[in-house]
């Protein structure tokens, strides 16, 4: 799933309503296109123009008000999705905190083209993509508006230029406390934060020319660039989200206004580069904050990435992957066990063990009360054999129906697949969806009451999320134990890009709990273990960045050592989300396992066409 992820399914452009409000920003001073209507109002008054409706803030000072004859130059059309269209005042106001474009949100297909110059008059509202509790932040638009024609074929404002001299490196300010952290009421700077600079942009025209890819495009017409390329580089050309406030100011979501059916939309990866001059206005979206919305828009020069591949383990080495894919059931076309198989053979190196997340069970999202995933896992690993690996067994606890989350009917669960040619699974039979498994010493050895077994099912760390799995295997004569993970999901966290600063990560509490009783499973461990230090993996895909509290309460009194700390920085990240490329899985290690290696093998996260949204990593160590 994803991080700070929308919730799976279809997703499209939600309708402006014709009452709803928006809001707005900046303008670039020294635009000086001669001014084309000067109406007043009919007392007389001096007329309102774009400026005046923007405001310094977030939300406009006129919200809710009519306004008569609002003169403008048209920038560009959205013919589909959300309708309407951009207006910009040729003659700006000097201030660089209030933007001269607007959207008017017109719900049918405009009659207005480029270039022509109008006078609108309609009501002044703030449109929040997706709905204000979503906590993202807001678009001024006219609404329920009456369109004047003065003349077509005008010169357009000069669009503003987006690069590194014109973001800043601050991303956002702080929120005011006693709003709940909202930034709503802070007067823009442009010149000191990114998202002001953004929402004093708001509904211009701007211009970005040959910027970085650091988001692949996808299924919905879109793909991220960097107007900051040089701001925390990732390895392989995308932008690393290294702490909560590295956020990368440069991230810039591009879509296009032209329909698919005269330009589809191109193909990218991230280390892609969008050439050429990509020019529209500027827009803002649930999904990925503030867009540029094409109405001319670059081409894509490819830049050469490839799918890695890690190198097989040594004889004496154990080798222990992690992947999560996707939500797998036997409905998936044929096509996508295939790819997942070959991964697993070709760039994971067919890995001794291998625990997957995001199985589902055999009837996919259909709602039955079905809970085993057989027939899944029976056409994963038949596809894997025909991909040329080995005939790996498997070992998982079926969840209780609609009790771990993920996407309703599927119940998704972690599974641990094995090659039994390398490596022996320690049967105890008992485990089931309800029953705990726990810690037993057996000949001064740590070991499990039920292997396969589920950590501590009924603690609330687990409600409506997916339980730990362990697992005691052996290897070389060595007992080493496996716990597999998926933990709950970033669902309900205030955006990055929100009116909320800093953000909201509500959902961070459930997995610090659920950090805490891994943990504690670990402390049973080494406390059992009085022969010789316990050798313990815990992995798979935590939800969670290296940095956070979730992470850091996995590695309190040293108990497990991330191995993510092995890995040079430019490499630390298995998801790319927002153009953000940061790390959701993570493999720990206990500090009797010495010299692990680490390798996340980029093979989907960065391009645009995936077998599953996450990278899968894999360990390698000599027990």
């Amino acid at each position: 799933m994803r991080s700070t992820e929308p919730t799976a399914g279809s997703r499209s452009r939600p309708q402006r309503p014709r009452g709803a409000a928006v809001l707005v920003g900046l303008v670039a001073g020294g635009l000086c296109v001669p001014l084309l209507a000067q109406p007043t109002s009919a007392a007389g008054r001096e007329p309102v123009r774009v400026h005046h409706i923007q405001g310094d803030t977030r939300v406009s000072p006129l919200l809710g008000q009519s306004v008569e004859d609002v003169p403008g130059v048209v920038t560009a059309v959205r013919a589909f999705g959300s309708r309407g269209f951009w207006v910009q005042e040729p003659n700006a106001d000097g201030d660089p905190a209030t933007s001269e474009g607007i959207f008017v949100y017109t719900g049918d297909a405009p009659t207005v083209s480029v270039g022509d110059e109008v006078l609108v008059s309609g009501t002044v509202g703030e449109y929040y993509p997706g709905g204000e509790e979503r906590g993202g932040q807001s678009v001024t638009q006219l609404t329920g508006p009456e369109v004047t024609v003065l003349s077509s074929g005008n010169a357009l404002p000069p669009p503003v230029e987006l690069d590194a001299a014109a973001i800043p490196g601050r991303y956002a300010p702080e929120g005011d406390p006693a709003a709940d952290g909202s930034i709503e009421g802070h007067r823009l700077r442009p010149d000191r934060y990114a998202l002001d600079a953004y929402e004093a942009w708001e509904g211009m025209v701007v211009h970005i020319t040959d910027a970085p890819v650091v988001g692949p495009s996808t299924e919905y017409g879109e793909l991220w660039v960097t107007l900051r390329p040089g701001d925390r580089p990732t390895a392989r050309g995308g932008t690393r989200y290294a702490s909560y406030a590295a956020s990368n100011p440069g991230r810039l979501k591009v879509e296009s206004l032209i329909p698919f059916a005269e330009r589809p939309f191109p193909e990218a990866n991230v280390g892609d580069r969008l050439a050429g001059a990509t020019v529209g206005p500027l827009d803002y979206d649930e999904f990925g904050g503030y867009t540029l919305a094409a109405r001319e828009l670059g081409t894509v020069v490819d830049g050469g990435l490839t799918p890695e591949r890690t190198r097989p383990q040594r004889r004496g080495e154990l080798a222990i992957a992690a992947y999560n894919v996707e939500n797998l059931n036997p409905g998936d076309a044929e096509e996508k066990f295939e790819r997942l198989a070959e991964a697993v053979v070709t760039n994971l190196a067919s890995p001794d063990i291998l625990a997957v997340e995001e199985i589902q069970d055999d009837s996919g999202p259909t709602d039955d009360g079905t809970v085993t995933a057989t027939e899944t896992l029976r056409l994963f690993t038949e596809a894997i054999v025909a991909a040329g690996g080995p005939s790996y067994a498997w070992r998982g606890v079926d969840p209780t129906d609609g009790e771990d989350g993920g996407q309703p009917g599927g119940n998704i669960r972690t599974v641990l697949l094995f090659n039994p040619e390398r490596v022996s699974f320690v049967d105890r039979p008992g485990g089931d969806a309800t029953t705990a498994t726990e810690v037993v010493t057996r000949g001064g050895v740590a070991t499990l009451s039920h292997s396969p077994g589920r950590i501590a099912p009924a603690d609330e760390a687990w409600t409506d999320s997916r339980k730990p799995l362990a697992g005691e295997f052996r290897f070389r004569g060595e007992t080493v134990l496996v716990i597999a993970n998926h933990f709950a999901s970033k669902g309900g966290d205030q955006p990055l890009h929100g009116r909320f600063q800093p953000p909201n990560r509500s959902s961070e509490v459930q997995r610090h709990a659920q950090a805490s009783a891994v943990r504690e499973f670990v402390r049973e461990i080494g406390e059992a273990d009085t022969q010789r230090p316990a050798k313990v993996v815990v992995l798979g895909d935590l939800n969670d960045f290296e940095f956070s509290t979730t992470a850091r309460e996995l590695t309190a009194d040293g108990l497990l050592v991330n191995a993510l700390g092995t890995l040079p920085p430019r490499e630390r990240y298995t998801y790319v989300y927002e153009g953000n490329s940061q790390v959701l899985d993570q493999t720990l290690v206990s500090p009797a396992i010495r010299r692990p290696e680490l390798d996340i093998v980029h093979i989907n996260a960065e391009f645009a066409d995936q077998a599953s949204d996450h990278d899968p990593q894999v360990l390698r160590f000599r027990p």
